[in-house]
């Protein structure tokens, strides 16, 4: 991911001026990473130390969406709604 993309991400999902530690931010990067790791095994299915990382990222991603949604409904739903995730 180069600096300019993880920026444009952490502008749109960032909940105020200089916000790049909320869960959102964080939600959001991981899934950029999580859907260009995907790519990459696409091309590579035997790189097992990378698969491993992508679900370390995966269980990550879902601990955050776990905590969002325990403490607020509506902004687990707007996020997943962003981000186009199932749930």
């Amino acid at each position: 991911m180069t600096k300019e993309k993880k920026g444009k991400i952490i502008a749109d999902f960032q909940r105020q001026q200089e916000d790049t530690g909320s869960p959102e931010v964080q939600i959001a990067l991981l899934t950029t990473r999580i859907s260009e790791l995907t790519e990459h095994l696409k091309n590579h299915p035997r790189d097992h130390s990378s698969r491993r990382g992508l679900l370390k990222m995966v269980g990550a991603r879902s601990a955050l969406l776990k905590y969002v949604q325990s403490k607020d409904v509506n902004r687990y739903r707007e996020i997943i709604s962003r981000l186009g995730l199932r749930k």
